[in-house]
Order: C-alpha cells, then sequence, then structure tokens
C-alpha cells in the first residue's frame, strides 16, 4: 500500500518518534532514509512511504497518533 504523508499538525512534533514510527511501518527503509524523509516532512513536503498491507491497519493507528496527516494512494 502506497501512502502519501501530507504533513504533520502536532504542535512540537517528536522527529524521533515519527522516524522511528517510519522504519516499522515501511516495507523496505533504512535508518537513513527514515530520518531523511522525517526531515522533509517536517519542512513542510509530501513524503510518499510504501508499506505492507498486512500492517495497514497499525501503521495508520502509528501516524495518527504522531499527528501525521495522509492520503492512501495505492
Amino acid at each position: 500500500m502506497q501512502l502519501n504523508l501530507v504533513s504533520c499538525d502536532a504542535l512540537r512534533p517528536d522527529k524521533r518518534a515519527i522516524t522511528k514510527c517510519l522504519l516499522e511501518i515501511s516495507s523496505n527503509m533504512d535508518p537513513s532514509s527514515a530520518y531523511e524523509l522525517t526531515q522533509i516532512l517536517m519542512e513542510g513536503d509530501s513524503v510518499e512511504v510504501e508499506i505492507e498491507n498486512k500492517n495497514s491497519g497499525s501503521a495508520l493507528r502509528a501516524l495518527r497518533k504522531l499527528s501525521i496527516d495522509y492520503e492512501i494512494l495505492d
């Protein structure tokens, strides 16, 4: 499943938690890529992430918990 992470609406976003979440939900991502995508998201640009279908429910819950707005692309 492809997700487009649009923005993070948290007052004080926890970059470490977002990076860890991206690592856990993504099907093929290394720590440096997750950190880089977190930085891009914090700057206000959208980011595309591919997640495994078996983890989709928990991944979406984790993103909502971190106040990350997303769109389902596929």
